[in-house]
């Protein structure tokens, strides 16, 4: 049996029918790009909310949204919502490359990752890879980018990658709308593009 792992989002892939399309391929709602898909197209085992230990920040500019996107900081205070996928090691490895636009046709070492809490695969936005924590004795792993918080380029994200959040943060931690807009106008990067009424309206 493939080893099995968690994998913690915290952003877009909140949404499940979203994050699907990076198993079973297809272009999702709101993007600009179409997914492969892994080779393993299972979805999920099991689907659990979680809370990760630091703070959410948008930026970069995003081609398949026109904006920023969300990338976690574990150092910085607070804390992160996210929405973690019970998958296989080999459908973890396939996510991975996807998100940075790379064929997934590789299984990932992850020994490493085991033994340091924290790999980095390349230079890439989202290619820091970070043990978060466990559910039942299986570990939960997450992506970010390898910058410093100082060094970030903050963006605010476009309105469709902040409705696809807001479905995912609605899916798995039954949020209100009002819950949604404080979380997010917390984040760093989100104003002053962002203010309360112009959240308010884009996700109405």
């Amino acid at each position: 049996m493939e080893p099995q792992v968690w994998y913690a989002s915290y952003g877009s892939n909140m949404s499940r029918s979203r994050f699907l399309h990076y198993l079973q391929g297809g272009r999702p709602d709101g993007s600009t790009r179409d997914y492969s898909g892994s080779r393993n197209r299972t979805g999920p085992l099991e689907v659990e909310p979680v809370e990760l230990k630091g703070s959410l920040c948008f930026a970069w500019e995003s081609p398949t949204w026109g904006g920023g996107v969300a990338f976690y900081e574990p150092d910085a205070p607070g804390v992160t919502l996210g929405r973690a996928y019970l998958l296989t090691a080999g459908q973890l490895a396939d996510v991975a490359a996807q998100e940075m636009h790379r064929r997934p046709d590789v299984d990932l070492d992850l020994a490493p990752l085991w033994s340091d809490r924290q790999f980095v695969l390349g230079p890439g936005r989202y290619e820091r890879l970070l043990v978060v924590g466990e559910i039942r004795g299986v570990r939960v792993v997450t992506f970010t980018s390898s910058w410093s918080r100082d060094e970030v380029q903050l963006n605010a994200p476009a309105a469709a990658y902040l409705r696809t959040m807001a479905i995912g943060l609605r899916e798995a931690h039954e949020l209100t709308v009002d819950a949604i807009i404080d979380y997010l106008l917390a984040c760093r990067g989100t104003g002053p593009g962002w203010t309360r009424s112009t959240l308010a309206a884009a996700l109405s």
